[in-house]
């Protein structure tokens, strides 16, 4: 016998669970459906299993979209503020670590055990591992077919994120929903993921795997679809290219055969601080090796690494000509270098691109060709930076589509 709700979501991640969560308790009937054997392992593993589960300065400045202004309506409706009322209210103990960023003192798994608590006030019905075989819409009804029952809704609401960590169940089917109903797709590609090198420029840095600085990286630019980045933060050099909080910034805006641009003293350079040319031009320097003064700004194994490259090791400053001055300078504030690719899904921690906005309300995330059907989450063309954005989206997200819900 086919039970009839006022919503189904298919998804039962951050935004799903957030989405149904703030329906219940609006009064609607509501039945979330889920693959997985444990629901919400990427909360889970988020935040080195401390979820950072937002920012307190997110804003839209800090979201990739073919339509940028499509996350400013959720955005403002369901701020940073909102949820952190939420977390309060649960006593979750948390901390502010870097730029905004807010994580659990604890665990991951108290945002959890929130976002099930909210949906057991709803009275939502959560029922996981199920198949979904199919959606259809018969007659203004959308029915869906599982591998345990069949359920006929006024409303679906997609929530299956996107496609990163394919270990712990992620899927397209969102996006397979959305070519179903004829909706556009943006391509989706890996994001905030460590990009890899083969040869050339690297090579030399190769050794120094495990390193980490800060730096200022800069990708992409304004003709590209996303535009350009300049980001100030660690980079972490690996075995197989680089990492780091900077490299997964700019992996998302990075162009497939452009260069990515590091200026490894942008990042300590201030107006009334420290300045390269200074140090360049600094007689006290004169009888110094060149390692010995790149060393005062960078750690050691990198500033030998680079005199090294440049055939500068063990020379003294004052017998570095002024052209290999230049040139080294060149080589330390706008190192050039063009990543091999990313290192795929499995790495990644978001999906760029998505269900096109275009298809979408952006204060209800209903489509505009079929009433009822929602897109809510990573699903979207809605990309944030690293730093909790992301979940902030799916809060925002998932709270605009729950107030449209008829």
């Amino acid at each position: 016998m086919t039970k009839s709700w006022d919503v189904i979501v298919i998804g039962g991640g951050a935004a799903g669970l957030f989405c149904a969560g703030v329906a219940g308790q609006l009064g609607k009937k509501v039945l979330v459906l889920d693959h997985a054997d444990v629901l919400c392992e990427k909360i889970r593993i988020s935040g080195g299993g401390r979820c950072n589960f937002t920012n307190l300065h997110s804003s839209p400045a800090n979201f990739l979209s073919l339509n940028p202004n499509f996350v400013k309506s959720a955005l403002a409706r369901y701020p940073a503020k909102e949820f952190i009322k939420l977390v309060q209210s649960y006593r979750i103990a948390y901390h502010e670590k870097h730029q905004g960023q807010l994580f659990c003192d604890d665990s991951a798994k108290q945002i959890i055990e929130m976002l099930l608590g909210e949906c057991a006030k709803g009275r939502v019905d959560v029922r996981h591992p199920v198949i979904v075989e199919s959606v259809s819409n018969e007659g203004g009804a959308w029915i869906v077919k599982t591998n345990a029952s069949t359920e006929r809704s006024k409303s679906i609401v997609m929530a299956t994120g996107g496609l990163p960590v394919p270990a712990i169940g992620a899927t397209a089917y969102s996006l397979d929903i959305a070519k179903q109903f004829g909706l556009k797709v943006v391509d989706p590609r890996p994001a905030l993921v460590p990009l890899s090198f083969t040869s050339g420029e690297f090579d030399n840095l190769i050794e120094l795997s495990g390193l980490s600085l800060p730096v200022r990286i800069a990708s992409g630019s304004k003709g590209h679809r996303y535009g350009a980045c300049r980001f100030n933060e660690d980079l972490l050099l690996t075995h197989k290219g680089l990492s780091g909080p900077a490299v997964l910034q700019a992996s998302s805006y990075w162009v497939e055969g452009e260069p990515i641009h590091v200026d490894w003293l942008g990042a300590i350079e201030r107006p009334s601080g420290f300045n390269c040319d200074e140090l360049f031009n600094n007689e006290e320097n004169r009888l110094k090796l060149t390692e010995t003064i790149l060393s005062s700004v960078l750690p050691q194994r990198l500033a030998r690494a680079f005199a090294e490259q440049k055939n500068l090791l063990g020379r003294k400053w004052a017998e570095v000509s002024k052209k290999d001055r230049l040139t080294l300078k060149e080589l330390l504030t706008n190192w050039s270098v063009k990543p091999a690719g990313t290192l795929g899904w499995k790495k990644a921690e978001v999906m760029l691109g998505g269900v096109d906005t275009k298809e979408l309300d952006g204060q209800t995330m209903m489509s505009r060709k079929y009433p009822g059907l929602f897109f809510i989450g990573e699903c979207v063309d809605v990309t944030g930076h690293l730093g909790g954005h992301n979940f902030q989206w799916a809060w925002a997200s998932g709270f605009a589509c729950a107030q449209a819900l008829s």
